[in-house]
């Protein structure tokens, strides 16, 4: 078996073809872009949520669920780059990124936990499969993560570069399973989110990062009382900023537009699009 499971994707525009000729790497074609979303009924749904499930909802979950669906309206952004040719992933997995520190030291470090089908499971699956992930990265419970950790800290610094090449070389253009040296499989999945409102921060821009070969990087920021024009009035809201970094060979403002859609509608209206509460 290999490290993902990829069905070709025939249909390839002339566009398409010539963006992947255009950038031959991750290493430029990044495009930036940032959306407001009115949080007043997010907020209002995460507290009434915890109260009737007893589960710890956050912002970022909202993000990851959302986003999952918007991959399930729109196949074609959930895919990888092998060899030129664009392969469709068989599997919605979204990965967010944990903070993880050091006791004793305080040193930190960054890491990533992933939730695999994230499209077939509801809002409270999610979150506690999510909260048990981060609880087992940030405890060193994650055996996985641990094992590629250890490999990676006997590689000399002035071999790292090579390495990481090599890595995604191997596990994603040639779609090898090297979980047998401690590589954990799909690590960082087909969206990365990254909540950098929980540092303060209203807007920020996620580098793609290309060993990881995932397109998409989300970032949401602090929910910030801000002015908003509601009935023709100016009121207070709770504006939050989505800030998106995607891969421009092959995601361009027609998948761009319909995950912004899709995570707008529903971030806006949660009630009637997540879980029942």
């Amino acid at each position: 078996m290999g490290h993902l499971s990829l069905t070709p994707k025939k249909d390839v525009s002339s566009f398409r073809k010539i963006a992947i000729g255009t950038w031959q790497t991750a290493y430029d074609p990044t495009v930036y872009g940032t959306m407001r979303i009115r949080m007043d009924k997010a907020l209002t749904y995460i507290e009434r949520f915890r109260e009737v499930h007893g589960v710890r909802l956050t912002v970022t979950h909202l993000v990851a669920k959302a986003v999952a669906e918007g991959l399930k309206r729109c196949p074609d952004a959930n895919a990888v780059l092998r060899f030129n040719k664009i392969y469709l992933r068989d599997q919605i997995t979204i990965s967010v990124l944990v903070v993880q520190a050091d006791q004793g030291d305080g040193k930190v470090d960054l890491t990533a936990a992933r939730i695999a089908d994230a499209e077939k499971k509801s809002l409270k699956e999610m979150a506690a499969e999510m909260q048990d992930a981060v609880d087992k990265v940030r405890n060193r419970k994650d055996k996985a993560l641990e094992d590629s950790k250890g490999t990676i800290k006997k590689i000399p610094f002035m071999f790292m570069n090579t390495f990481l090449k090599l890595l995604g070389f191997l596990m994603y253009t040639l779609n090898l399973d090297l979980s047998f040296l401690g590589m954990p499989k799909d690590a960082f999945g087909g969206v990365t989110i990254t909540n950098v409102g929980s540092l303060g921060l209203d807007i920020a821009y996620v580098p793609l990062v290309p060993y990881t070969n995932t397109p998409i990087f989300l970032a949401p920021g602090a929910v910030l009382d801000m002015p908003v024009v509601e009935d023709g009035k100016v009121v207070a809201g709770k504006v939050m900023s989505l800030n998106a970094s995607f891969d421009h060979r092959f995601i361009d403002g027609f998948h761009a537009g319909v995950l912004a859609k899709t995570v707008k509608e529903m971030l806006e209206n949660p009630f009637e699009k997540f879980d029942a509460v």
